[in-house]
């Protein structure tokens, strides 16, 4: 075993003559008076580095020191700047970033072979295990994390080693380049032309062949560079295996490998240093960018990618950044160049490390994965240029996508079980730490318009209604489920200053829940002139008697209030003769009779349940608006509200078309996978032509409802419901029947997420009622023109 962790006899190819490098030492009038009659009596050659291969040296008087030169052979004329790692050594070392020293810098290739250059380490980092003091001085270990899921710390160590790397980071990117004498480093301006163009000439340079997606990739960044400012020093391989941790504490002590720093985006370190985030788990050698699979960041102590991100910001001192994704698109593709670059020094026979043909076959998975990040929906789809979404809509699409990803899918099994268990009608404690994460992170209330809110028009809210409807538990997470946003938006539209502190502001916070109630089992509810509930004015009280059903939510042990809609009159315009009324679910005289369920599933803890009134008193002032105002009320929630059932149904069929496809990719029938039958190919284009058709009809009524308002756009939502529940319907049966008999199982998303969809062509009203309406429209607008 090697005296020294991380490294071993020195590999043949890489050999070099010793007493070359001693006459050199002894000879250079920088170094001379510290080596003039020294040996070296040990070099060992470090492991890692696929570059430049780094050696440690030890000299007849203890002297210990680390030299790092280029590869020998042929070499790409931009790869292998080790030169320029000397200068930024030297630059950095007069700043608060933690870099080795460098000692001496040799551009003679006949010393050793090739230019090479000699370091010690300041606060004690050699190589990339070795913490070393000055020269002459002996070593003591470091800690490099090859492993990103830091299997040997605690889940508190872990948070704090990733804080740490932050922190450096966001330490590098605030040094002023200029001031540290590297004004010539780099041009800022057009770097990710630059870098772009380099790469792609690196990969075509060294390919052996085609790369699919990598040819797809140079040809997709070039035209998707984001337009935003800023330049910094960038590391160019900033990730955790580069850095040196202290021997017992959550410090950073040394930043190696700086062979592609320059002055550029500061952004492009921080996607890279968070590829691993957006890795599929890795076998060796690539474990050290392994990804954290279906466990998840957060059940490891791991900050997220976006609490990563957030860090780094605030210890710069700027604002949030959220959409990564074009920087991670190329990050994966400029190290997905140098695996090729390694994979033909494997194949001639020049490489530093032992792993480089292994390593050059994974040059297409990184350049695949980057591309399904570019095009696929962790970045800014494109639907989203066909209509004026705004910047802010378009950060927290990123925003919400990302968290879904690392925390509400993974969260559904936990949550799934406890739903179908004896405690159903209780709340999981996991879903009120995700809620908290929400609000904690910004995306909380989202679907508000006003200040309570995020701001966002109906145009804007409905991408992130969308990316909610992947998941069934989704829209609580981030206070933005039904009913309770319909009822926020009530109490904020229509209620007074009192209604507002006693009930709006609890909702706002996610402490408490509520529901709404109208349908009632007596009547036809869907001509809602016919409800019978009775609001009756009794003095300085209102007394409501009746019995309503498919009151969802009524069965969450959080649900606080019910908004009832009843007949206050029984004269007068027929739509004036009802109201809506606040009634504490505390009142007396209020009972939930009993949870209904739909297809079989009772949606606990929400449940739709049926709810008798029995001369239930309440307060004047709990009136809305006034007596005979609740057709007007009605109106005004049902139309954003339908926007938000829309999306989420889109995002529902998103998803289960997702399953689908992966299924039938795994799955053979009668000699062949499923995916190449053609009825199964029919079924899949279908259900992507409709999804998207019903997606571009929604955000069209979103738009109208934004720019001529709900009145006016009343044909475009009768549209959407129309059309939305439908193609959601079509789009999940067509999933179950793929899955087979699995599909109708418990054990997938998909029998649910039908139930759902199927109720949702009766829970705004049914289909014949919006079909009924829209007709009416189209007969007014023909019957005004001539043809």
């Amino acid at each position: 075993m090697s005296e020294v962790p991380g490294a071993s006899t020195v590999r043949p190819e890489h050999s070099w003559p010793v007493a070359s490098l001693e006459r050199y030492l002894a000879t250079s009038p920088a170094l001379q008076a510290d080596f003039a009659e020294v040996k070296i009596i040990s070099v060992l050659q470090f492991k890692g580095g696929q570059s430049n291969p780094t050696f440690y040296l030890k000299t007849s008087l203890g002297q210990e020191l680390v030299l790092r030169k280029k590869p020998p052979g042929k070499l790409l004329a931009t790869a292998h700047a080790i030169e320029r790692e000397y200068v930024i050594l030297q630059a950095l070392s007069k700043t608060e970033v933690p870099v080795p020293l460098p000692v001496v810098f040799c551009e003679d290739s006949s010393v050793i072979g090739t230019p090479f250059y000699i370091m010690q380490v300041r606060r004690g980092l050699c190589g990339r295990r070795l913490k070393l003091t000055p020269i002459c001085s002996q070593y003591i270990r470091g800690r490099v994390f090859r492993d990103t899921h830091l299997p040997d710390l605690s889940q508190h160590e872990r948070k704090q080693v990733y804080l740490a790397m932050a922190e450096v980071l966001a330490k590098l990117h605030s040094v002023d380049h200029v001031k540290v004498g590297l004004q010539g480093f780099g041009n800022p301006d057009g770097f990710f032309e630059r870098q772009i163009s380099r790469w792609t000439r690196q990969y075509k340079a060294a390919k052996i062949e085609d790369i699919e997606p990598m040819e797809r990739l140079s040809v997709w960044l070039p035209q998707h560079i984001p337009n935003s400012s800023g330049s910094s020093i960038v590391h160019g391989d900033f990730r955790i295996d580069n850095l040196v941790f202290h021997p017992s504490e959550p410090r950073v002590i040394a930043v190696l490998d700086w062979e592609l720093c320059t002055i550029g985006h500061p952004l492009a370190d921080v996607a890279y240093s968070c590829l691993h985030y957006n890795m599929p788990t890795l076998p060796p050698p690539l474990s050290t960018m392994s990804g954290f699979g279906r466990q998840g960041p957060s059940e490891l102590g791991i900050p997220t990618q976006l609490e990563y991100v957030e860090h780094y910001c605030r210890c710069r001192g700027i604002e949030r950044q959220t959409n990564l994704s074009f920087y991670t698109a190329f990050g994966l593709f400029r190290l997905a160049s140098i695996l090729v670059g390694v994979y033909r020094r494997g194949v001639e026979g020049n490489a530093s490390s032992d792993n480089a043909k292994r390593m050059g076959s994974f040059a297409e998975l990184l350049a695949t994965k980057a591309m399904r990040i570019a095009t696929d929906g962790s970045t800014i789809p494109l639907w989203m240029s066909l209509f004026p979404f705004s910047a802010k809509s378009k950060a927290l699409y990123a925003e919400v996508s990302t968290f879904m990803r690392d925390h509400v899918i993974p969260a559904e099994q936990v949550i799934h079980a406890h739903d179908n268990s004896e405690l159903r009608w209780t709340v999981h404690p996991l879903i009120e730490q995700l809620k908290l994460k929400a609000k904690e992170a910004g995306l909380w209330n989202l679907f508000l318009p006003s200040s309570h809110g995020a701001g966002l028009t109906n145009l804007d809210y409905a991408p992130l209604c969308e990316l909610m409807g992947h998941s069934l538990i989704a829209p609580e997470i981030f206070n933005c489920n039904a009913p309770d946003t319909g009822n926020m938006e009530v109490l904020e539209k229509y209620g007074t200053a009192d209604q507002k502190a006693t009930w709006l502001a609890p909702l706002l916070r996610g402490e408490i829940r509520s529901a709404f109630a109208m349908t009632e089992p007596g009547v036809a509810s869907s001509d809602a002139t016919n409800i019978s509930t009775s609001i009756i004015k009794d003095g300085d009280s209102y007394i409501v008697t009746g019995r309503k059903w498919w009151t969802t939510g009524a069965g969450h042990p959080n649900c606080r209030l019910f908004i009832v809609m009843g007949k206050s009159s029984s004269s007068g315009p027929i739509h004036r003769r009802q109201s809506m009324i606040l009634v504490p679910r505390d009142a007396p005289g209020v009972s939930v009779v009993r949870p209904l369920k739909t297809f079989g599933y009772d949606d606990a803890p929400y449940g739709h349940c049926e709810v008798l009134f029995e001369n239930v008193r309440v307060p004047a002032t709990n009136i809305l608006l006034g007596e005979g105002r609740g057709f007007e009320i009605a109106q005004g929630r049902l139309g954003p509200g339908r926007i938000h059932h829309c999306m989420r149904l889109i995002g529902l069929s998103e998803r289960s078309l997702a399953l689908m496809v992966h299924r039938i990719q795994s799955r053979s029938t009668f000699g062949k996978k499923i995916s190449e039958h053609g009825k199964i190919m029919k079924d899949v284009a279908l259900s992507r032509t409709e999804i998207d058709q019903a997606r571009l009809l929604t955000l069209q009524a979103a738009h109208a409802m934004d720019s001529v308002g709900n009145q006016l756009a009343r044909d475009q939502i009768a549209a959407i419901k129309i059309v939305a529940p439908r193609v959601a319907c079509r789009v999940v049966d067509r999933a179950i029947q793929a899955f087979g008999a699995a599909g109708m199982s418990e054990d997938f998303f998909l029998a649910r997420a039908y139930a759902g969809a199927r109720s949702l062509r009766l829970a705004d009203g049914p289909d014949e009622v919006h079909e009924q309406t829209l007709a009416k429209i189209e007969y007014s607008k023909h019957l005004q023109s001539k043809i």
